[in-house]
């Protein structure tokens, strides 16, 4: 690398500490497989946004989130500890259940709101609403929230339209609950949801928050993790139609547009040399809603399972003038974003156990990542089996193997619910350089070389499993259907009569 342009970019980013504190807007999509975007090598998706934030900013090619289901991989992204510690396992939260994201825990928007920086979170949730609300983002950091509190296949959609003029959703959903309200903060100003108008109201949202934020010269975060590509994928009169992929196309281009207004309101208002945009998804894809599921591409099965398709995402970070264009394939997580935005804004790091490394580094300068290994939990992980798999440098080796329902019709039957529990030892061991696809393990006999590499991760092993303390188990804590949320709390009977517009 040319010592002058390193000169310029590292000043660059302690210059925006230091002088100019840098915004951050995190976008996260939903059941997005590895294989899902155009830039990730999709034939028919049309992305032109992501597109553009990928050629022009750093793209990641071995990007972990730390779960294979939504809730613990959103608690992971915000408080940069693997989901075991914080207690948001197993599965996911319901409308009904009791626990929510510890509110001891520290998120991002915790870590930056000391330093003045004004907070937003738009759109999916999924980490709690609980008695009062009190697991909403507005408890969690966050100034202000717009959304809907968990995902929106959790109430009736049978009778919801998805498509313009009057496409239903596909599918049932989930029955006998409230249908999906759209709330503010902790507010309830919608339910049912108008999926047609939702991201209009979104990108509207999160553009005006972005100027009011510039215009008041306060740094920001935006967070916005997107519903789109999740069942039952939806989308308003612009994108609807408009990709060559269906359905699915059409809900991901509604999505790309609105990043396309969210970069566009940056370049208006004068901050995008000032702003870090990081996307990921939180989930690979579920393969059992077949064309209208996601794409894991290359790797092998999707949503619910440990393999690479289950946890490895589809990733980019844009920030003009400090990140160059670029590929990289150092290790990196989700984790490692909180660790990495606080180094940027100068903010002291959480008192806790982190599992998450600052990847400064790997943005600013293409270098090395701190990152030695990654850990595969499965949907639910419990002190008795531990961590499925583990990858250390270019290799996985997988103790425990399973499939999942969410990846159901794929011809891969290792990846199907019938592929019950399989211990495994020796561990299957992968090269994932050579076989991404994770179809050949590798043979230990008579190879000290590999030998030695299963010993290094068996001690990488036993030093983090020494090194975790299981959090009470949020889930675990039940559901009560009086929290199910609901605009008109006094109506009957209940669930059918929480309607308001």
């Amino acid at each position: 690398m040319d010592f002058v342009l390193l000169l310029q970019i590292t000043f660059g980013v302690v210059y925006s500490c230091a002088g100019a504190p840098p915004n951050f807007i995190i976008l996260f999509a939903d059941d997005l497989g590895f294989g899902d975007l155009g830039c990730f090598g999709h034939p028919s998706s049309l992305t032109p946004n992501l597109n553009r934030l990928a050629s022009e900013g750093l793209r990641f090619t071995d990007f972990y989130v730390t779960s294979p289901v939504c809730s613990p991989s959103r608690a992971s992204l915000l408080t940069g500890r693997y989901q075991t510690r914080s207690g948001v396992y197993p599965g996911v939260f319901y409308p009904s259940s009791i626990g929510g994201l510890p509110l001891n825990e520290t998120t991002i928007a915790e870590v930056l709101k000391p330093l003045g920086y004004a907070t937003a979170a738009v759109g999916k949730w999924h980490l709690g609403l609980g008695a009062n609300g009190m697991y909403l983002p507005t408890h969690q950091g966050f100034d202000q929230f717009l959304g809907v509190p968990y995902s929106h296949d959790m109430g009736p959609c049978q009778n919801l339209t998805c498509f313009p003029p009057d496409v239903k959703c596909y599918g049932r959903c989930d029955v006998g609950v409230v249908t999906i309200p759209l709330m503010h903060n902790d507010v309830i100003k919608q339910q049912p949801v108008n999926f047609l108008d939702l991201e209009r109201t979104y990108s509207h949202f999160a553009t005006r928050f972005i100027d009011e934020s510039v215009k008041s010269q306060q740094p920001f975060l935006l967070y916005y993790p997107s519903h789109h590509t999740h069942y039952p994928q939806y989308a308003g009169p612009e994108a609807a139609g408009r990709s060559q992929r269906g359905p699915f196309g059409d809900a991901l281009l509604e999505f790309d547009s609105t990043v396309g207004k969210l970069i566009a309101t940056l370049e208006q208002s004068g901050a995008l040399n000032n702003t870090l945009v990081l996307f990921t998804s939180d989930n690979g894809p579920e393969l059992m809603r077949m064309s209208r599921g996601g794409n894991a591409g290359l790797l092998k099965c999707g949503k619910g399972t440990t393999y690479e398709g289950g946890m490895r995402e589809p990733a980019i970070a844009y920030w003009p003038g400090t990140i160059r264009p670029g590929v990289t394939h150092e290790l990196a997580s989700a984790l490692d974003i909180l660790p990495t935005i606080a180094g940027l804004a100068g903010a002291p790091l959480p008192s806790v156990q982190l599992d998450g490394v600052d990847m400064t580094d790997i943005l600013v300068n293409h270098g090395k990542s701190k990152r030695e290994s990654m850990i595969f939990y499965p949907v639910d992980p419990s002190e008795k089996y531990s961590l499925f798999a583990l990858r250390l440098g270019k290799y996985k080796a997988h103790f425990y193997t399973r499939g999942a329902g969410h990846s159901e019709t794929t011809p891969d039957q290792d990846c199907h619910i019938t592929s019950f529990l399989r211990a495994h030892d020796p561990p299957l061991l992968f090269d994932l350089e050579a076989d991404p696809s994770e179809n050949y393990p590798l043979a230990l006999k008579g190879r000290p070389d590999l030998q030695a590499v299963l010993e290094r991760i068996l001690k990488v092993k036993a030093e983090f499993e020494a090194s975790m303390v299981f959090g009470e188990s949020q889930i675990g804590k039940g559901e009560d259907s009086k929290l199910e949320p609901c605009c008109t709390p006094d109506c009957s009977p209940k669930p059918s009569c929480c309607q308001c517009t």
